[in-house]
């Protein structure tokens, strides 16, 4: 692999990149599309629409859109221009949006139409003063005060890319505060770079042919890499979706636009399997798919690979290191592990005192590698804390095997001790997957009133099953049947749906916070 250039604008490098390329379709969205000379001329005009709005270099703009054509128009125009997207989830409220605006400084939102009463509120309740609201996605009658994406186009001048060092920040994403504030991770515009030089083409082997679609939207980590680093990288076409991620929506994609790789969740897939409307083999071109955000189950992965003839690449990343850094790979897949480190990465596995743990112990996962966050911004105390020198501390547990590959053992602060034994609750959780009557399990320790702390199952059953007086006694006895008797679950709760964040993540702390009400 050629090494990163020193001096990067990572939007003019796709510019010039996919200059021969510039009448094939970049993107689909649910309504336009974009070639590649069309996406190059909107980058560079936007960031003549930032200059016009007196946006200066390095200052942030709030990007609050869902996934249409202009969100890589806005994301890539501010690379190419010096200003610093911060790309937030769109499920958030409107206090979330008034603290990111009072911790970024934004000097602009860009939004979507049906996301401006939101971003409203977040502006009378913030300090801090926000310049401009402009509304993309051809919102038409906007009230007073409120700009048009496009107008605003219509009067800007293309402007030339300035030139930017590969270690210059160039875009912030905010990591899901599962506990406190959300954090702004900052990342330079080399980490886009290697990205998709590490893991984009050699691990999902993408090439210009392509046609990809995430079901993760672009504002995560793992779909900015999905749905626009690695596509944009080899020419490929992206289709995004602006609506929620539900199964038929998914299938209405796959079967319409016929793309060659997705990439998913494991409750998603989980979904997809369980519908009744899932497509046959003959009806999509799968060739390859991904999956992160949780460990995917070895029985998922199984039922996927036996009804579409691909395998789903499980991986683990963080926004803190942009995308996936251990993966399964072409030619070997290994479900129920994460696989092994994605060349250019290190992993180590330490106990508490920061030593490396044995093969099969379980231990505290951590990353060196290229594309590791600058820091978290205004956060020293926690940049210090996760950021290690080279290293980074996932809050991961981890076991690795004598072969070299890596089994997700739970969050840090997810793991379970009964009788002086750690438990995984993915370990359990995935038996239970494997149970013909079950669609989805989350596994919590529970203090009881002698102080000692049991295992308790939240499972969710397939259509058609029925929390009879028997299943719980079922599913008890099949956990044992398959793990060490001191983890199975003592009690087992039988529920509608399980508490999960926007990108698919069982909220085990919402479990244990119901268990103490």
């Amino acid at each position: 692999m050629q090494a990163c250039p020193a001096e990067l604008n990572y939007a003019r490098y796709l510019t010039e990149l996919n200059q021969p390329r510039a009448d094939k379709t970049a993107y689909i969205d649910d309504n336009r599309r974009m070639t590649y000379g069309e996406l190059a001329t909107r980058v560079s005009t936007f960031a003549g629409l930032l200059k016009n709005l007196g946006i200066r270099r390095e200052e942030r703009i709030l990007l609050v859109m869902h996934d249409t054509i202009d969100w890589p128009v806005v994301f890539l125009g501010a690379l190419h221009g010096g200003v610093v997207p911060v790309a937030v989830n769109t499920l958030l409220t409107a206090e979330d949006y008034a603290y990111m605006l009072e911790h970024s400084r934004a000097q602009a939102i860009f939004t979507s139409p049906a996301l401006l009463d939101t971003v409203q509120q977040a502006v009378s309740q913030s300090s801090n003063e926000v310049r401009h609201i402009v509304v993309a996605e051809g919102g038409n009658t906007l009230p007073a005060g409120i700009d048009s994406f496009e107008s605003l186009m219509d009067r800007a001048p293309q402007e030339s890319a300035v030139n930017t060092k590969a270690d210059e920040i160039a875009f912030w994403l905010y990591s899901s505060g599962s506990t406190g504030q959300p954090k702004g991770v900052v990342h330079c515009h080399a980490n886009l770079w290697h990205t998709a030089e590490l893991y984009g083409k050699p691990v999902l082997g993408l090439k210009e042919d392509d046609v990809v679609f995430s079901a993760a939207k672009l504002f995560f980590a793992y779909g900015l890499g999905n749905g626009l680093t690695f596509p944009l990288s080899v020419g490929a076409t992206v289709v995004l979706m602006g609506e929620r991620p539900t199964p038929d929506a998914v299938f209405k994609r796959l079967t319409q636009h016929k793309p060659t790789v997705f990439y998913g969740v494991p409750t998603l897939y989980a979904s997809m399997l369980a519908s009744p409307n899932l497509p046959a083999r003959t009806d999509v071109k799968l060739r390859v798919c991904a999956s992160a955000g949780e460990a995917l189950p070895k029985d998922l992965g199984d039922r996927f690979t036996r009804h579409f003839g691909c395998y789903i690449l499980d991986g683990i990343g963080s926004t803190e290191m942009l995308h996936i850094f251990i993966s399964n790979q072409a030619g070997d897949v290994r479900y129920g592990t994460t696989g092994k480190p994605v060349p250019g990465y290190e992993i180590e596995l330490r106990d508490d005192h920061g030593k490396p743990v044995p093969a099969g112990s379980i231990g505290d996962l951590y990353i060196k590698g290229p594309s590791a966050a600058i820091m978290y911004w205004n956060n020293r105390a926690k940049t210090r804390e996760t950021m290690l020198g080279d290293w980074l501390k996932s809050g991961d547990k981890y076991v690795c095997d004598a072969e070299g590959y890596y089994t997700y053992a739970g969050r840090s602060d997810d793991m379970i001790k009964v009788s002086g034994q750690y438990v995984s609750p993915v370990e359990v959780e995935n038996v239970l997957i494997e149970h013909e009557s079950v669609l989805e399990a989350a596994v919590i320790g529970v203090t009881d009133d002698q102080g000692l702390v049991k295992t308790t199952a939240y499972v969710v059953l397939r259509e058609g099953k029925t929390a009879d007086g028997g299943i719980e006694t079922e599913l008890q006895a099949y956990v044992k049947s398959q793990l060490a008797p001191f983890k199975y679950p003592r009690t087992i709760h039988f529920v509608n749906e399980l508490p999960k964040t926007a990108t698919g993540k069982i909220q085990r702390f919402r479990l244990r916070q119901r268990q103490e009400q």
